[in-house]
């Protein structure tokens, strides 16, 4: 009985977590924030298209490793190791100072009310827009964490190398479906990847595309060490718009990463990766309600946790 009663008291507690995100979380708190963060997101895409794809990947790295609470924000500093250099992140997180130029403009509007973990998850949706794909209402509320986990940003972001199983099982792991992980994958329809996470897959894979192989291999070099920085599109038909070609080159092998090319590959995700091809409105819908669901990942609220005055750093 006692076991049964812990067991609803914990259910409760997260249910409760949950409903106090809110897309009007900040109305009346701070009703110019959603406002301050579009404006710049959009003017830092402008500038770079491919900003786009960072704001984006900053989200995910972000709700994979202890939830969406903005930990992958945190610099390291003398009595803390942060995630930034973290196999996944090292040598390729961007778009910090893009967060902490965003974040100043919304301290200035409205002090210590925005959360960082919240700016991220709207930037992320933002990005999206501004490079032609779907929004969605992102549910607010989210605190920020004091502590990062280096350990687990190593163990619990998807690696390039992943086989579908893995990869299926990373994504549930995050209580995400393997529905879920088909969707979020489409992100890979804009940014690019460093030679060394695709090298293996061009040389030693055969469910590879012989004439995309060879176009890649031109900026990747088959020695270990050698060019591992250059970087190519993940989708090389359309590599700046968001759109669902990234599931168009699937269909006919020409994935970028091991992983990518394992969504279609005689498995149980290739009827979905056909349908994204061809229906454009269904991946669309399908990857919003996915965001949404992703950025529910263990999220901080009410007082636990803080809203830090700088991203990179707690109070």
């Amino acid at each position: 009985m006692a076991s049964s009663l812990s067991v609803l008291v914990l259910l409760c507690l997260a249910t409760a977590a949950k409903a106090q995100l809110s897309p009007n979380f900040y109305s009346r708190s701070c009703p110019r924030a959603l406002a301050t963060i579009k404006a710049a997101v959009t003017a830092a895409v402008a500038q770079e298209t491919r900003m786009g794809a960072s704001l984006l990947r900053l989200h995910f790295h972000d709700c994979f490793v202890q939830g969406c609470d903005a930990s992958v924000l945190l610099n390291d500093t003398a009595n803390f190791t942060g995630e930034q250099t973290a196999f996944p992140n090292a040598g390729s997180i961007r778009g910090l100072n893009v967060i902490d130029n965003i974040k100043a403009q919304v301290e200035a509007v409205c002090k210590q009310t925005v959360s960082c973990a919240d700016i991220l998850a709207v930037a992320a949706r933002d990005s999206v827009v501004a490079l032609g794909g779907p929004s969605w209402r992102v549910l607010l509320g989210r605190r920020d964490s004091t502590t990062a986990n280096i350990s687990q940003a190593n163990s619990d972001l998807p690696a390039p190398s992943l086989d579908l199983a893995n990869l299926t099982a990373a994504f549930a792991k995050k209580s995400l479906s393997r529905s879920d992980m088909v969707a979020l994958s489409g992100a890979h329809t804009i940014g690019q990847a460093q030679c060394q996470n695709f090298r293996a897959h061009i040389y030693n894979d055969t469910n590879v595309n012989s004439t995309f192989a060879t176009l890649r291999k031109a900026n990747c070099p088959a020695a270990s060490g050698s060019g591992d920085g250059n970087l190519a599109p993940l989708d090389v038909t359309t590599p700046t718009a968001f759109d669902n070609a990234y599931y168009g080159n699937l269909l006919v092998q020409s994935g970028l990463l091991h992983s990518d090319q394992q969504l279609f590959n005689g498995g149980p995700t290739d009827r979905l990766v056909r349908t994204y091809a061809s229906t454009p409105r269904r991946f669309n819908r399908d990857f919003a309600l996915a965001m949404v669901r992703m950025g529910n990942i263990s999220p901080l609220t009410g007082t636990q946790g803080q809203i830090r005055l700088t991203c990179s750093k707690v109070n």
